[in-house]
């Protein structure tokens, strides 16, 4: 059992002893250490929470809804919604914060306590720290007395006003998504991008759309991570239908993947890459990724003669430096799209609408659209941490080993070569070391990754 507390939340696999996985326990005191941190900041008593369709999703909302009552906060309850729609409607109830029930991409047994600001944002590191600290200091909880208790009350139009706000932007254009008769299939992992992803399409006026694993039951069919090796009975339906891509979601629909025509992937990391350049397009401005994500969007935003600038990993970063650099638009290469325009947070829902702008006026195919973008092809690797690892260390020496070449160390250590590069780092959201390394060919990348992965192996035990 696993418990895991950073700026992407506390996350935890549902059961064990209070500490060792996310208990009933641990749902409770830590609600209750962002409530009273909430208070501390006096901007307001209402708090907004909404979940993924998981399974463990309606025991921790009772939880979590019941502790905040118990705080003094009235809640607002969207039921089952998606995280970019939690952070909408936060500055839209001008509520306190928002909490977000999802373990996002991590398997069924995992849940999560998502911490929205009154903007509707991840709370930073800082907030984040104060939060634990108050955790672990349970004289400090305010809890109020009987005439006090907050109130409850539940929205089912959430997700209908987040769609509407996304079709009112003025770069996503319905009449030539329209006029295009697109023939979408979509995967939606059996939670609530199944509610969200069809709404939007038919919003947008996409002819078709084949829905596959659209029931929002918390049975997750495959890894819900839209990895390529987890896409390939989306990849098989865009062939078999025809269709001229295929959409994919994780489950609380912040990431975004696509799928060729022919049944190919069009790459995660190209999802930020493809909406930039459209953005870019039409708006001029600057660009943010992480450091885990592709060359690509550096390419694509000096092609515009913008800036772009690397951040840490962590949605929290993205949007603290794309505020540094006045960004119009940034993400993460893991299929997250952050437009400030509409609100700073990754939005899956925001990312086909504009994604299907783009390719209706592109007007040519997915595997056309994305061979106009630079070659670049990222492996993707981890090892899973014992306790015999010591990852700082264990960085230092893969450090030392590179010192003549370009190494950036503000998240891990990254490592820059002529035309590849690998970064190194500790996952926020799993016990694991990521090791991702990008070069013009599979291969490449490969070899790149796996001569770090032997290098560290090697580091570990020498």
């Amino acid at each position: 059992m696993t418990l895991i507390k950073s700026i992407s939340g506390i996350r935890g696999t549902i059961g064990g002893v209070p500490g060792e996985g996310l208990s009933p326990l641990d749902v409770v005191k830590f609600t209750a250490a962002f409530g009273t941190w909430l208070k501390s900041k006096n901007s307001g008593r209402t708090i907004v929470i909404g979940r993924d369709a998981r399974i463990s999703g309606e025991m921790v909302n009772r939880l979590v809804v019941g502790t905040l009552q118990g705080l003094g906060f009235d809640v607002v309850d969207l039921g089952l919604s998606t995280t970019p729609t939690v952070e909408v409607m936060v500055p839209e109830l001008h509520a306190a914060g928002g909490i977000i029930l999802t373990a996002s991409h991590n398997p069924k047994q995992w849940n999560a306590l998502k911490l929205l600001n009154a903007k509707g944002e991840f709370i930073d590191a800082e907030d984040g720290a104060e939060v634990l600290s108050l955790a672990e200091s349970p004289e400090q909880l305010q809890f109020e007395d009987i005439d006090a208790l907050g109130q409850y009350t539940q929205r089912n139009d959430a997700i209908d006003f987040h769609i509407q706000q996304i079709l009112q932007l003025p770069l996503v254009d319905v009449e030539a998504i329209r006029a295009r008769g697109f023939v979408v299939a979509i995967d939606c992992v059996n939670s609530t991008g199944g509610i969200a992803v069809p709404k939007l399409l038919k919003e947008l006026g996409v002819l078709q759309v084949h829905q596959l694993y659209c029931e929002p039951n918390g049975q997750f069919p495959h890894n819900p991570e839209p990895l390529p090796e987890h896409l390939t009975e989306i990849s098989a339906l865009v062939k078999e239908v025809g269709a001229d891509l295929g959409i994919v979601v994780d489950p609380d629909v912040d990431r975004l993947a696509l799928v060729n025509e022919d049944g190919s992937m069009f790459g995660e990391e190209y999802t930020l890459v493809a909406v930039a350049d459209y953005v870019l397009s039409q708006t001029p401005g600057n660009t943010v990724s992480n450091l885990s994500s592709t060359r690509a969007l550096r390419d694509v935003t000096e092609k515009h003669g913008q800036r772009y600038s690397a951040s840490a990993v962590g949605e929290v970063n993205v949007v603290a430096e794309m505020r540094r650099i006045n960004a119009i638009i940034g993400g993460e290469g893991n299929g997250g799209i952050i437009y400030p325009g509409l609100h700073a947070g990754r939005d899956a829902l925001l990312g086909i609408a504009f994604f299907l702008t783009h390719l209706a006026k592109w007007g040519q195919s997915m595997t056309a659209l994305r061979a106009s973008y630079p070659p670049y092809f990222i492996s993707k690797n981890k090892i899973e941490l014992t306790p015999a690892i010591n990852v700082d260390v264990l960085l230092e020496k893969v450090k030392a080993v590179h010192a003549a070449y370009d190494i950036n160390t503000a998240d891990g250590v990254r490592i820059d070569f002529t035309d590849s590069w690998v970064h190194l780092r500790k996952s926020n959201t799993e016990p694991i070391i990521r090791i991702y390394a990008e070069a013009p060919s599979m291969t490449a990348a490969d070899a790149l990754a796996h001569r770090i992965m032997t290098l560290i192996e090697q580091l570990a035990h020498g």
